[in-house]
Parts: structure tokens; sequence; C-alpha cells
């Protein structure tokens, strides 16, 4: 059975080693909702859910080292957004569409959203994007499909989590670890559906 998540992500590091990602899902199995995957400089991962069944479902996905459930809200301001929840406070400035992202839109989104077209797409993120995937096997046995359709840099980003400053923008560097695939290097917005393939029973 594939559940589908149609939204964007967020991939920002930050000079204080912290580097997090967002995901604003405003049509999935759960309805709209945003959450929060963080890694901490030292390599602590954790996850802001905003219920218990959005928590179960993402950490049977991907790995963790602790696990929150906090609301999370995220608004667009137009040149960026703002993200908040009790643990972490982020703002994030959104710059031009990358040259990635003019390559996405020239692919019709029946297209681009169908699990199958990562088999194209994902021998060129590996070429191309340090340690970006398109397509994978997860937890439980798990596979996924990322597909985007667009991607515009972010250009700045302040922030706090758990009362210690973010610092200024970094590269998503080194990788995230919550499962086989990180954002790509270069902060960015990314427009993607995730489809997450359940095994069989």
């Amino acid at each position: 059975m594939d559940q589908r998540f149609s939204g964007q992500i967020a991939g920002v590091g930050s000079t204080s080693g912290t580097r997090v990602v967002i995901g604003w899902w405003r049509d999935s199995p759960f309805g709209t909702f945003a959450d929060a995957m963080i890694e901490t400089g030292d390599g602590h991962r954790v996850l802001l859910a905003p219920s218990e069944e959005v928590a179960e479902f993402v950490s049977a996905t991907y790995v963790f080292d602790e696990v929150r459930i906090e609301p999370i809200t995220v608004i667009d301001r137009g040149a960026g957004w703002v993200v908040t929840s009790p643990s972490l406070a982020l703002g994030v400035t959104l710059g031009s569409r990358m040259p990635v992202g003019w390559l996405l839109r020239m692919v019709p989104s029946v297209v681009a959203t169908r699990p199958w077209f990562t088999r194209i797409t994902d021998p060129v993120a590996r070429r191309t994007m340090n340690g970006v995937r398109t397509r994978g096997v997860a937890r439980a046995g798990r596979q996924e499909f990322y597909a985007a359709t667009d991607s515009h840099a972010i250009t700045a980003c302040s922030g706090v989590f758990d009362g210690a400053a973010l610092g200024d923008l970094a590269p998503v560097w080194p990788s995230c670890r919550f499962g086989f695939s990180s954002t790509p290097r270069s902060p960015s917005v990314t427009s993607v559906t995730t489809t997450i393939r359940l095994r069989s029973p």
C-alpha cells in the first residue's frame, strides 16, 4: 500500500553544527501538518511531530534518538518561512529558483511525481548532489520514492533550538542521518511528493 505526502521540504545547516529539515505537508494521509527532523552537532537526532499518530508513522520510517510530540506551525511570508514549536524557532529567507529547480519544472508533474520516474532521477541525484537519493529502502522494509518538482535556494536563516542559538546559515553537512537520503548540501526548499510503500504483512 502506498502512502503519499505532497508538500515542501526545507533543509538548512547552521554554524552551530545543527542541521534542520522541515517537512510541510499540504496533502497527506494525516491531513495538513508540519514536522521537523533535527540533528545536532554531536549527532543527536530529534523528531518533532504534531501528534502521536504522525510520530509513530515517521519514527517507523526514519531513525531518531529522541521523539517529541509538540505543535509545529509554519507561516509562509512570501520571502521566507517562520517555523515555531516549543523546542524550535526558525526563520529562513528564500532566494531565487535554483538551476535544478528549472530542470525539474521541465518535467510534467503527472510524470515527475510517479515512483517509477525515480529510476531515472536517482542515478543523477547520486552523482550530482552528495548524500541525496530519490529512492531506497527505509526502516521496516518500507520503500521510499522522492519526486521533486521545484527547488529554491535558502539564503539566510536564524533560530533557536532548545534555547541555544543556531547561528548563521551553513551547508547541510555532514549529511543528515535520518534515513538513506539527506537533503541537498546547499540549503533549499524543495517541492516534493514522497511516496512510502508499506511492506505487505
